[in-house]
Formats: structure tokens, sequence, C-alpha cells
């Protein structure tokens, strides 16, 4: 299936998906090849089962239900996924940017074997070794004297968690939120949301103001230069402070780098600048992690290439590369001693589950041991940059790239001068799907969102497989390029 994210052009997926594979022969190279080396008849008849069943009982997220055609997942290996008939696809699209360290990991299945032997679940309200040693863990990785995690079920419920955290903290409502995001699919997180997404769930009663994020390639400022982004874009922002009246607004979450609404990292001195406009105004300010964080953009987290430090963190995703539901907020020493002896009006049943939190340690731990967040960097600097830069220049189609470790965007358009995109804000577009089916015809599952292919393979990638995946997305450009007016 095409990738999508509680983040995905889903109509893009879904026509992709009724007719892109087409070549059963299409493999990586043979020094890239996982163990997992065939598929039985009957693993591919028990494929066919279930999804017979699926399509009978199973209610998709973000689709129309009856055109949708899933593509079923025999089996799963480092970077790669086997489809319902056995062909094996390279996996750049992480599954939803959380997989960051490939599928099966032998030492995080591991981990998960032993802690379900050892304490299968416990409520949240007891102790249990597996949380505490995740959350020691995540307090050393984030800045500061965010040194308190609480623990959700996904990143969804962790935006609405910090945002609560800050509200009951300033006793302030308001919350400011960027066009061109996305937070989560839950109510609140979901008007947070600042992509179409957002449009069929608004119900304007939750408190939330959109503002205009720093976005160079489509600046909302019309500026020319990057110094001119950040300046015009931090005079809005306080603009909207101004005229919102800051002693009303409880807090600003922001995705440092935004993941599905286009992966656009922050010009130089903007998130600087954000922290220096909460600070002044008592607002909180919310780095949102859940796909940028864990690696997935050559640190730890993406805060740490701008060295600010927020009030809060939300995580998902890479903590434990989705092997068991889990996300969290990172709490500041401030907001900590606000419920030092209040009550926090919150919980979850699932809070800090032992099979969630012994993944992590076990996905932090590999992640450390095997130097993926520096291997991560190095594929970014040396590799899949460099290679989308040089398509850049060669392919009319291609109207930007830009990114950073595991974490790119090829930005498709009609037309360079105009910027046309190949598929409209909100939508998908015959020619969208036409690249994405050339994309798994050669053997490589992508994930898309409107007019962009996102770069974002697992980030302990073998390079052979990396350079496979972007020989690949070249060659799906030349269907782009005949598009181009």
């Amino acid at each position: 299936m095409t990738t999508t994210e509680e983040d995905l052009n889903l109509d893009a997926q879904a026509s992709a998906e009724a007719g892109a594979v087409t070549a059963a022969e299409a493999s990586a190279p043979a020094e890239a090849q996982p163990a997992q080396a065939t598929i039985t008849d009957e693993q591919i008849e028990v494929g066919r089962r279930a999804h017979d069943l699926d399509r009978e009982h199973v209610f998709h997220s973000w689709q129309a239900q009856g055109p949708f055609t899933p593509m079923t997942v025999l089996a799963a290996e480092g970077p790669y996924v086997w489809d319902g008939e056995g062909r094996k696809l390279l996996d750049m699209s992480s599954q939803l940017v959380n997989t960051n360290i490939g599928h099966q990991h032998p030492k995080v299945v591991a981990a998960i074997q032993e802690q379900a032997a050892r304490l299968c679940t416990i409520a949240p309200q007891h102790v249990n070794d597996a949380r505490s040693e995740a959350a020691r863990l995540i307090a050393e990785i984030t800045p500061g004297d965010l040194n308190h995690v609480f623990f959700t079920n996904g990143g969804a419920d962790a935006n609405e968690h910090a945002i609560r955290m800050a509200r009951l903290h300033t006793g302030r409502t308001k919350v400011l939120s960027a066009y061109r995001s996305y937070h989560g699919g839950t109510q609140l997180a979901v008007n947070v949301t600042g992509d179409p997404r957002r449009f069929a769930n608004d119900y304007s009663a939750e408190g939330i103001v959109h503002f205009m994020p720093a976005y160079q390639y489509r600046s909302y400022f019309g500026s020319t230069s990057e110094a001119e982004e950040t300046q015009r874009a931090l005079q809005h922002l306080e603009d909207m402070i101004v005229l919102e009246g800051p002693s009303n607004i409880a807090a600003l979450i922001l995705e440092t780098v935004p993941g599905t609404a286009g992966i656009y990292g922050p010009p130089a001195g903007y998130l600087e600048g954000v922290r220096e406009l909460t600070s002044r105004y008592g607002i909180m300010y919310i780095a949102d992690e859940v796909m940028a964080g864990f690696g997935r953009t050559g640190r730890w987290l993406a805060v740490d290439h701008w060295d600010v430090t927020p009030d809060l963190i939300t995580f998902a995703k890479g903590v434990n590369s989705g092997y068991v539901p889990l996300g969290g907020v990172a709490i500041s020493e401030a907001i900590f001693e606000t419920f030092r002896e209040r009550a926090y009006p919150g919980g979850l049943t699932y809070s800090g589950h032992p099979l969630a939190c012994a993944a992590a340690v076990a996905t932090i731990t590999a992640m450390r041991e095997e130097g993926m967040i520096e291997n991560a960097e190095r594929l970014g600097a040396e590799i899949i940059g460099p290679t989308l830069r040089e398509f850049a220049e060669r392919h009319p189609s291609v109207g930007d790239v830009r990114g950073m470790g595991c974490f790119w965007a090829v930005e498709l358009v009609k037309n360079r001068e105009t910027r046309e995109p190949l598929a409209a804000y909100g939508g998908s577009s015959p020619e969208m799907n036409q690249v994405i089916a050339a994309l798994k015809a050669e053997g490589v599952l992508p994930f898309a969102n409107f007019n962009r292919i996102h770069v974002v393979p697992p980030l302990n990638t073998p390079d052979a497989d990396v350079r496979f995946g972007l020989e690949a997305l070249d060659r799906a450009l030349d269907v782009a390029d005949s598009f181009v007016s």
C-alpha cells in the first residue's frame, strides 16, 4: 500500500494501490537482500484469507471504505516488506515514518518476548521496571530540565495531554498552531492540526488559532531570502499573539520539522525566535517531535539542531519504532511543579504499558549501540541529500528538495516558474498516482502526500538499499517530467 500517515493523501494511496505493482521480479541488488528469502504458497493463501476478512470486517482510518484496496503484508524484515503475492518491496516509507530501526529488529523482538514472559501488563499507578527505565532513557535524551515523562498510547494523545498540561499550568485556554501541520486524529489534536484533514472535524470549539508557518519555498510573506522569511514569519507570529491577547494563550504547538505537511525545516533563527516570543509572553512552547524525533533527522531530537529547549516535548513513533503503541510527553520542571501537590486530571489505562516500554528501552539501546543516529545523519549528508539535489538539476518536475538525516521531501511541480503543484494542496491527481505506481513497479513502497514524495527509510537501511530506492525514484521522476509544461 502506498504509505500514508494519519498522514497521507489517501486518494492517491487508493488509486496507486489499485494498479501499481506489475513487476514481480523487481528487487534490490543481490548484496542488499535481507535474510527472509522466500514467501511460501501457504503464507500467500493465509494472506488472501486475511484480505477477504479485512474487506468484510475491518473499518480503515482515513478511507472511503468501498473503493479502498489495501495491500496485504505477509512478512517484513529490515527495510523490506513482502506483499500478498510474495513480492518484495523496499520500505522507503518506514510505514508511517515510525519504523526507525526497520522491521523485526531482533533485539527489540527479544525484549518484547522477555517482558511478556515476565509481566504482560500492569496498571499505570504501579511501578514496573520497564516503564521506569524507559522514562530514564528518554530523560537523558531530552534537553534542559525536561526530566519527567507522562506516557501515552501514541502521538495524538501525547499532544492532547501536553495542551491540557499547558492550560492547567497557565490558567489560559487558547492554543496557537501553524497551518501546514499535523498533530493527530483525536478531537483536540485534529483541530490543532493545520492541514485539510481538520476540515471535516473542525467545529471551532477547541480554542485553536492557526498562524502561517515559515515555509520559504511557498512563502506566505513574499520572502526572497531565508533571513527575510525568518523575520517576516516571526513578526506575523508576534502580531497574532498580540491580536489574540497574550494573557489568553496557554500554548504554542509546533512540529520542529513538519512531517506529512512537507518536511520543511525552519529557516535559520526561526525556532530561536519562537522560543523568545513564547518566553516573553508566558506561553508554553510545545515541540511536537512525534515524527521528527528519535533519530529521524540525524539527531536524537530535531530541536537539537537548533539548540532550543521547549516547555513540553511530545513523542511517539520512533521511540520504539511502533513495535508496540507508545507515545508520551516530556515535561519541564516548572510544569511538573504545578502538579506536585495538585492532582493531574488525566490518565490512560495503558499509560507506560510494560511491553511498549520494554520495546522503547531495547530500541533506544540498539540505536546507541549500533550508531543509528550517526548513520541517519551520514545517509542524509552523503547519499540522500546529494542524490536528490542532483535529481533536481536533471528533472524539471522537481520544484524543491529539502530535508536532513533520513527525513526528506521531493516536491513535484508542473511548472517550476509558477510552482504549480503536480497535485493540488489537500488532494491527489492522476499524475501523482502514476508516479507512485511507477515506484511500486520498481519494487519500492513510497510515502507520498499531495504533490510530494518523501524519502524516509529506516535509519539503519544499508547504503546499497538506499541507493536502490533512489535509483527507482530517479526513473519514476521521468514519469513526473512528462507532465511538465
